[in-house]
């Protein structure tokens, strides 16, 4: 039977009469009881009761922060809250009869009425449709408040997940998970960029072998085998030239339990650690030098020592030479020679060790404010008379807008962009192309770059991370000491710089030398 004809039959038939009030009042509880929907039942009943009991207005008024708030009444009728408050406060001085519903001690709301007949005194039925509506209004209550709090947590875990989610999409790693039938369960951002740029949505749910088919299957497999099967993490290096350059990632599978079953899931990070093997690198390359310098300074005295005795007694020897051939002895040019050799060699044993004592003890310099434009168009204008500079391409380009200045000494600056420039002349055979230009670099210490490139030979890939070593040389015997590039390496270290080279083989190379901005300019 439908809500209108249950409330208006018995309304309309009894319509100011006691029968009428209390039909309305059972109707309502046999409705409520089969659909306790207040919303759906209450303007219906209102109008039903507001009739049986010959009512201008009837209103249901519930609870609220604020205080009573008008739930729902027959049309715009009784929006008089004050009036309602008064009655509650002090029954029967209003022309509105109200009455508390209540349920457990706790007043949930009123049930107005104004305007009622006198006879029969409609308050007893107002009262008994409060108490029917009490337990309805509490179960919706509390069905609301449940309601808010799952809604609630629901938005704290949807909160919580999310922020997640945003935390491992910002690590600047490569992050995905794999369950025990090789299918990805989560797959983060750095991996939807990465050199794949396999999305989140393409890669969720399908196997690793789908994705990273780059990589050998088995090989794979096996690794995730051994992390499910042992539950310890693994880790390895290695090498990936996806992106044109050769970069170093360091790779990391970690078991997961989501339970005390065994391993679940096995997370796998990608971490790219190019950078800090190059600074590992620089990092050896500097103890090194430190133990060569050391040992340097340790032998000087003793090389030095030797060397002064064989020289002088090569000067002697050289003028009792040129006495016996005043005298007329019929010597041969070979003997003083022989003697110019031991001259030079001795001397050229002497640049050696000094050149370590310099770099095994730096000399305190005066440094000064520089603009590098300037180092580059002297250390030229001294090579323009150097008869095999003369024969190459040297092409410039100085940044105009190369304003920074650094602090540094101009003679080691010299002596390091001229030692870059003989090797560049001798990578190129005579017969090549040498380019010296500078630029702004992207941060205050890394603030000038000045590179000198060539199109020579280039350096393979096993030499590169010694070139800078002391003694290490790729030229023929007798045509370098190996201790250039080292010294280059100490003098711009001493200035909070570092030197680096990118060089491919048969295609030349480029040395590049990043200093600081002078602090305060």
């Amino acid at each position: 039977m439908a809500l209108g004809a249950t409330f208006g039959s018995t309304g309309r038939e009894h319509i100011g009469t006691a029968e009428g009030a209390l039909g309305v009042v059972t109707a309502a509880a046999l409705q409520l009881a089969s659909s306790p929907s207040l919303d759906e039942t209450a303007p219906t009943m209102l109008a039903a009761f507001r009739e049986s009991l010959g009512a201008s207005e009837a209103g249901l008024w519930l609870d609220g922060p604020q205080g009573l708030a008008l739930h729902t009444a027959d049309g715009d009728l009784f929006t008089d809250r004050p009036t309602v408050e008064a009655s509650l406060a002090a029954p029967g001085a209003t022309s509105v009869l109200a009455v508390p519903i209540v349920l457990a001690g706790r007043r949930l709301g009123a049930l107005a009425v104004r305007g009622a007949r006198a006879d029969p005194d409609p308050l007893p039925y107002i009262r008994t449709l409060g108490a029917v509506l009490a337990p309805l209004i509490g179960h919706a209550q509390h069905a609301a408040e449940l309601e808010a709090e799952v809604a609630a947590r629901a938005r704290e875990i949807d909160e919580a997940r999310r922020f997640t989610e945003k935390i491992i999409d910002s690590l600047p790693l490569g992050l995905y998970v794999v369950d025990r039938d090789f299918r990805i369960r989560a797959w983060n951002r750095k991996r939807e960029t990465g050199t794949q740029g396999v999305s989140r949505e393409e890669a969720i749910g399908r196997t690793i072998f789908e994705i990273l088919h780059r990589q050998p299957g088995d090989l794979l497999r096996s690794e995730f085998e051994e992390t499910f099967r042992t539950g310890r993490i693994q880790q390895f290096q290695m090498e990936s030239v996806a992106t044109g350059d050769t970069r170093t990632f360091r790779i990391s599978k970690i078991p997961m339990r989501l339970s005390d079953a065994g391993v679940t899931h096995v997370i796998t990070i990608g971490e790219d650690v190019t950078d800090w093997k190059e600074a590992e690198k620089r990092f050896m390359q500097g103890e090194k030098l430190a133990a060569i310098g050391q040992l340097a300074a340790g032998v000087m005295h003793e090389i030095n020592n030797p060397l002064a005795t064989i020289a002088a007694c090569a000067e002697s020897l050289q003028l009792k030479l040129d006495d016996l051939r005043q005298d007329g002895w019929p010597l041969t040019p070979d003997h003083s020679d022989l003697l110019r050799i031991i001259d030079n060699e001795v001397h050229r044993c002497k640049r050696i060790v000094d050149g370590l004592l310099d770099f095994s003890r730096p000399k305190t310099v005066a440094k000064e404010l520089l603009h590098v434009n300037e180092i580059v168009e002297q250390t030229l204008f001294l090579l323009q008379h150097h008869v095999r500079f003369k024969k190459l391409q040297v092409a410039t380009h100085l940044d105009p807008e190369l304003t920074t200045l650094v602090y540094a000494n101009r003679e080691q600056l010299l002596q390091v962009l001229l030692a870059l420039l003989l090797n560049a002349i001798d990578a190129v055979a005579d017969q090549g192309t040498i380019i010296v230009r500078t630029r702004a670099g992207r941060t205050a210490t890394e603030a000038v770059l000045l590179e000198v490139v060539d199109d020579g030979m280039g350096i393979p890939r096993s030499d590169q991370d010694k070139i800078f070593e002391p003694f290490f040389t790729t030229k023929a015997p007798g045509r370098g000491t190996g201790l250039g590039l080292s010294i280059c390496y100490g003098i711009i270290h001493d200035h909070q710089g570092r030197i680096e080279v990118d060089s491919t083989p048969g295609r030349g190379s480029t040395f590049r030398v990043i200093l600081p901005a002078s602090e305060g300019v």
